[in-house]
């Protein structure tokens, strides 16, 4: 018996179609990994957005040695955190470790 549905024109028995099926309820249960299939780039602002802020601080940390002025140092000194945290998230993205300690 040939199942019309099936684009590849493979015929499943009953029993291969069910548990098909409950392979696919049991994977569409995982918030985590149907928000992954939805967008499969990932995070492509992570990478831009920490060069972004490395230049940005840099820039804000030579203009804070030249101009002594305290706007800019508080600047660089609010601005400087962030970019290093996003910068240590940096290098967990291709290993996909991100929220594995959660159930």
């Amino acid at each position: 018996m040939e199942n019309r549905n099936d684009p590849d024109g493979i015929a499943l028995s009953p029993h291969e179609r069910v548990a098909l099926w409950r392979i696919e309820a049991e994977l569409s249960e995982d918030r985590r990994l149907v928000r992954r299939m939805r967008h499969p780039g990932g995070r492509p602002w992570l990478p831009l957005s920490v060069a972004a802020l490395t230049c940005t601080s840099l820039l804000l940390l030579v203009m804070g040695i030249l101009t002594s002025d305290l706007a800019v140092l508080w600047c660089f000194a609010a601005l400087w955190p962030v970019t290093l945290l996003l910068a240590f998230r940096l290098p967990r993205r291709p290993t996909g470790t991100e929220g594995r300690g959660r159930p």
